[in-house]
């Protein structure tokens, strides 16, 4: 936790392009009161996908000046909670992180539809985290 109270939360996909995206715009909009977030990839896209930025503008999340980064560019920051979305395990040794498996499939290739109902699958979950952060706290959230 930061010395504010603010947890540190971390969401990981494959390309950084679509869920790992969309988690970091809900919780960003949604929980900045109890978390911080960032996201990162394994192997970071080119951009953003533009599907997920559309079904973002729906949810009136803005992500146009988001970008892809990489897993290595985030090693040296600290993190309370990571959020694996990538369908496997992540590399690297992260302390005394908590860690999550959400399975949620990659909308890369979906057709809109399917991409906003994966848009919907996550803000579920990440109000989940939001709602489990307000009420215990990171440190004593069951795990």
């Amino acid at each position: 936790m930061t010395p504010t109270g603010i947890t540190r939360v971390l969401f990981v996909c494959i390309g950084n392009s679509c869920r790992s995206q969309m988690a970091e715009g809900f919780a960003r909009t949604y929980g900045s009161d109890c978390l911080m977030a960032a996201s990162a990839g394994l192997a970071p896209a080119v951009r953003v996908a533009a599907d997920t930025r559309r079904a973002m503008e729906e949810k009136n999340i803005d992500l146009s000046q988001h970008y892809p980064k990489s897993l290595r560019s985030l090693e040296r920051e600290t993190f309370e909670i990571i959020v694996n979305m990538a369908g496997i395990p992540l590399p690297g040794k992260f302390g005394e992180a908590r860690l999550l498996d959400w399975a949620v499939p990659d909308p890369i290739s979906m057709n809109y539809a399917n991409h906003r109902a994966v848009r919907d699958e996550i803000e579920r979950r990440v109000m989940g985290l939001i709602m489990e952060l307000r009420r215990f706290g990171s440190a004593k959230a069951p795990r």
